[in-house]
C-alpha cells in the first residue's frame, strides 16, 4: 500500500478563535509537558542517504560523540534530580535502543513511571527518504523493545532526529501509537487523517527546545526566559481557550552544570501559577480526544 495523503487533507484548517473552547482539568489555563530527549548516538554511524549523522568527517567525530554520551553518563541524573524535586510527570522523546543500552538509566526511567515516547531506535538513523517496509519494520522494533521492557505498547511517536516521510502518520496509526509528535503546527491538539485507525498531533515544540537554541548560541539564562515569556502568553491565552506548552530539553545541554539552575528556576516560576496541569503526554491527548468526542456527539 503507498497510498499518500496530501498535507492539505491530513490536517483540516482550524482558525483558533472559531474553535469550541478547550477547557483542561480543574479549569487549568496550560497543560505543560515535558520532554526530556534521551538519545542514542551511535559512534560510528553509517550514512544515512541524504545526511551524514556526524558531519565533522572522518568519522568518529569524537567532539560530537562525547559530548551526547556525557547526556547519558552525567546529564541525565542531573535532569532526574530536578524533575524529582519539583515532582513533575515526565514524557521522555526516547531512542528506543537506550533501554536495551543503558540497563541502569532504563531502571531508574522506568521507577519513576516515566512515559516513553518513541524516538526512533537511533539518533543517527533517519527515516528521510525511507521505503515504506523499512519504515513499518522500524517502528516495529520500536514497539518490541518497548512492550518487553514495560508490558505496554508504545502511545507517542516523533521521528528520529525529526526526520519523516509522507506515511509516517498512517504507519505509526497502523501500530496503534495515538499521538504524533512530528508537526509543529498548533498550540493545541489536532486530529490527524489517516488511512487506518485515528491519530492526534500532539504539540511539540521547536522554540522551547534548547537543541535549537543551543544552535542558535542562546545560552541558558536565555532559553529560560524563553520559557517563561511563552509561558506567560500561553497562561493568559487559556483562561478563555486551553492551550498546550511543551518543554524540549536534552541532557547533554541543559543537564550541564552551568545551566541545570536556569532551568530549575524556570520550571519553578510555572509551577508557582495556580492554572497549570503538568501532565504526560497521553494525558493529554486522551483528555483531548475524550472531549472531541463529547463534541462531536452533541
Amino acid at each position: 500500500m503507498n497510498t499518500h495523503i496530501a498535507g492539505s487533507e491530513r490536517i483540516a484548517y482550524s482558525a483558533l478563535p472559531d474553535r469550541k473552547p478547550l477547557k483542561w482539568p480543574g479549569g487549568a489555563h496550560v497543560a505543560v509537558w515535558i520532554a526530556p530527549n534521551i538519545e542514542h548516538y551511535e559512534y560510528l554511524p553509517e550514512l544515512v542517504r541524504v545526511r551524514d549523522p556526524w558531519p565533522r568527517t572522518p568519522h568518529p567525530d569524537i567532539l560530537g560523540y562525547g559530548l551526547r554520551d556525557y547526556g547519558n553518563r552525567v546529564g541525565v541524573w542531573r535532569l532526574m534530580d530536578l524533575f524529582d524535586r519539583l515532582a513533575v510527570p515526565i514524557t521522555v522523546s526516547l531512542s528506543l535502543s537506550v533501554l536495551d543500552l543503558y540497563p541502569e538509566l532504563a531502571q531508574a526511567m522506568i521507577e519513576r513511571q516515566w512515559e516513553f515516547m518513541s524516538h526512533g531506535l537511533y539518533n543517527t538513523r533517519y527515516h528521510w527518504n525511507i521505503s515504506e517496509q523499512e519504515e513499518r519494520e522500524a517502528i516495529a522494533a520500536c514497539q518490541e523493545i518497548h512492550v518487553r521492557h514495560t508490558g505496554q505498547r508504545l502511545k507517542g511517536w516523533f521521528s528520529p532526529a525529526a526526520s519523516n516521510t509522507l506515511l509516517t502518520p498512517d504507519l505509526v496509526a497502523e501500530s496503534g501509537i495515538s499521538y504524533l509528535c512530528d508537526l509543529y503546527h498548533d498550540d493545541q491538539p489536532t486530529p490527524v487523517r489517516v488511512r487506518q485507525g485515528s491519530l492526534v498531533s500532539l504539540p511539540y515544540s521547536m522554540e522551547i527546545n534548547d537543541s535549537i537554541a543551543w544552535r542558535r548560541g542562546q545560552e541558558a539564562q536565555d532559553f529560560a526566559q524563553k520559557i517563561r515569556d511563552e509561558f506567560d502568553v500561553l497562561y493568559a491565552e487559556g483562561a478563555e481557550h486551553g492551550r498546550v506548552m511543551n518543554i524540549a530539553v536534552h541532557p547533554f545541554i541543559m543537564g550541564q552544570p552551568h545551566r541545570i539552575q536556569a532551568l530549575s528556576d524556570a520550571l519553578t516560576y510555572i509551577a508557582s501559577h495556580p492554572k497549570v496541569w503538568f501532565a504526560k503526554g497521553s494525558d493529554i491527548v486522551d483528555w483531548y480526544t475524550q472531549q472531541h468526542h463529547l463534541e462531536e456527539q452533541a
